[in-house]
């Protein structure tokens, strides 16, 4: 099977270097439809689905591949080796930017920079380490996910969404997880929210800007905090935003963000 076909791989524009964006859990690339078009004169740009997500062929989702976030950075890898030349900067949200953290680390050089929007290393909190949830939270939200998904959906979207007075973009979200096949979610959820990367971030010397929403149920302004100390190279950068997902509900200061930091990059993913 063609990564291309796996990974419902796109490609616009034709600048000099390679934009790559990567979507979060229970969404897909249409996601990025706010804040692409603004630099696809200027960069080539890459959107795909995560293996079982999406338009992705969800044959190719493997639970022994996918049983951690590594077989999604080894998918990573290949598109980026088959659709693009030399570095790439990847935009990750949520965790996609964990999955970008996997794939560097797998083939340091391979990514020129990261833009982190709404990442986590865990969800857990730990001693001084907040990440949000106590151990019952996660399980109450696993089992929630078993017994009812749909209802689960409906409910918890709006929460993760934000976006309060775009009712609109809350349907979206909930449509997307509707869409999404049950059974890979359940299990990519467990892979997710049990996931704990504070290890691997703290090796990651690449350039980084991390976008974190000023209030955001899933991820809390700690974590974006935490990132920023513990990242050699990592920038925070706050957005005045409700909820996870700011690339959607504000995507013009996600914009401005990202094209403000840009070109701080020396050689920011120019082919070789």
């Amino acid at each position: 099977m063609s990564v291309h076909k796996r990974n419902n791989v796109n490609v616009m524009g034709d600048g000099p270097g390679t934009l790559v964006f990567a979507h979060g859990f229970g969404c897909d690339q249409n996601m990025w439809r706010f804040i692409m078009p603004a630099f696809a004169q200027d960069y080539r740009i890459v959107t795909f689905d995560l293996t079982g997500s999406g338009l992705s062929d969800l044959s190719a989702y493997d639970r022994d591949r996918h049983a951690t976030l590594l077989g999604h950075a080894e998918d990573l890898l290949e598109v980026l080796d088959a659709h693009v030349q030399g570095p790439a900067v990847l935009v990750g949200h949520s965790v996609s930017a964990m999955i970008g953290v996997l794939a560097d680390l797998r083939a340091p050089g391979r990514i020129a920079a990261h833009v982190m929007i709404g990442p986590s290393p865990c969800y857990l909190n730990d001693g001084d380490y907040q990440g949000g949830f106590e151990p019952a939270d996660i399980q109450a939200l696993l089992d929630a996910l078993d017994s009812n998904y749909l209802g689960w959906a409906s409910t918890t979207a709006p929460a993760i969404m934000g976006a309060p007075g775009q009712p609109e973009l809350t349907a979206e979200l909930i449509s997307s997880f509707h869409r999404a096949d049950t059974d890979i979610t359940r299990h990519f959820a467990r892979v997710t929210f049990n996931a704990d990367h504070r290890a691997d971030v703290a090796r990651v010397d690449t350039p980084t800007l991390v976008l974190q929403c000023t209030d955001d149920m899933i991820v809390p302004q700690a974590v974006g905090e935490y990132l920023e100390r513990v990242m050699p190279q990592a920038t925070l950068r706050l957005i005045d935003n409700i909820g996870h997902l700011p690339h959607v509900s504000s995507p013009d200061a996600c914009i401005s963000a990202i094209r403000e930091y840009l070109p701080t990059l020396v050689r920011p993913a120019h082919a070789d």
